[in-house]
């Protein structure tokens, strides 16, 4: 019995593994050197690392997953996770900026 493909699906080329290889390889060792050698400082270093982090899980998720060649449906239904994400750890992020740590907790 032989499998047919859905008249939906678009033949798409093989993806090329080595050179998304390659980029990754290259952008973890410039987040190395970024991190150890460059003069700029913290909070700077913090978004530039995330940045490159960024870059880093989209080349896997579009290449070594394959959601560039998914419907547009599965790549909406993985943005909104990613939004959701986004938000979450924004308010993470801004509870712990904000927390004042002076402040003592009174014991139970």
């Amino acid at each position: 019995m032989e499998i047919q493909e859905s008249p939906s699906s678009k033949p798409h080329g093989q993806p090329r593994y080595m050179a998304i290889f390659w980029w990754l390889l290259a952008l973890t060792v410039l987040e190395v050197l970024a991190s150890m050698k460059l003069p700029i400082g913290e909070g700077p270093k913090i978004v530039l690392l995330v940045s490159m982090a960024a870059v880093k899980a989209l080349l896997v998720a579009l290449y070594f997953m394959h959601l560039k060649y998914e419907r547009i449906s599965l790549g909406v239904t993985v943005s909104l996770t990613l939004v959701l994400a986004l938000i979450l750890v924004t308010a993470n992020l801004m509870q712990w900026l904000f927390h004042s740590p002076s402040t003592v907790m009174p014991p139970r």
